[in-house]
């Protein structure tokens, strides 16, 4: 019973965009710790693969659970993987809090990326897809992930976070961009362009 069962085995769903009501609504409590919810969790590493993405939450594959999956790096470089449900996250305060302003992307709007200041340390507390508690302490681009999608799931994405005019250009990158990535990506993949990013998006 580990995380590494539900990381294959899974198909492509479709990325939900910015502007579908589920993106913008509060979630659902995880109730059922099921064989339907880790085959969603398999469903979700499989997207998330295929659109090169370091995190994904249940909504942005259509699904109002509280549910988000990541695959990033901390701030040593280390690799973590986990299905956190129900997450709750806390931030520092006070002379703990530090915050780091580096460009952040999402899946759910393909090609854009602005600067974005977020504390540089999270912790996230919820349960895994068995129902068993977890807690995840994230550094690096692991605590812009935890806390990214502990947004999605709260109904907030990352432009809501940024002025009038950091959105504005963070969605004419994207309008540029958005002939590549067609209606049901990445089930249908990406076309091809010259040059790219090497941003995280989740």
């Amino acid at each position: 019973m580990g995380i590494e069962e539900l990381t294959s085995g899974g198909k492509l769903r479709p990325v939900t965009r910015w502007g579908e009501p589920v993106m913008h609504a509060k979630t659902r409590q995880v109730t059922a710790f099921d064989d339907e919810l880790r085959q969603l969790v398999r469903d979700m590493f499989a997207t998330m693969e295929a659109a090169h993405g370091v995190g994904l939450a249940a909504t942005q594959v259509g699904v109002d659970l509280a549910l988000f999956i990541y695959d990033c790096p901390d701030a040593d470089d280390i690799n973590r993987v986990g299905a956190i449900c129900n997450p709750v996250v806390t931030l520092p305060e006070g002379d703990n809090r530090n915050l780091e302003s580096t460009e952040e992307g999402c899946l759910s709007l393909p090609g854009g990326y602005q600067p974005l200041a977020r504390p540089d340390h999270a912790v996230c507390t919820g349960l895994d897809p068995w129902g068993q508690p977890v807690t995840v302490t994230g550094t690096g681009t692991l605590a812009r992930c935890l806390q990214h999608e502990t947004d999605h799931l709260n109904g907030t994405v990352f432009g809501d976070r940024l002025s009038t005019r950091m959105r504005r250009k963070l969605y004419a990158q994207a309008e540029q961009l958005a002939h590549l990535y067609p209606a049901d990506w990445p089930v249908t993949p990406k076309a091809t362009s010259a040059g790219g990013t090497a941003s995280a998006s989740a």
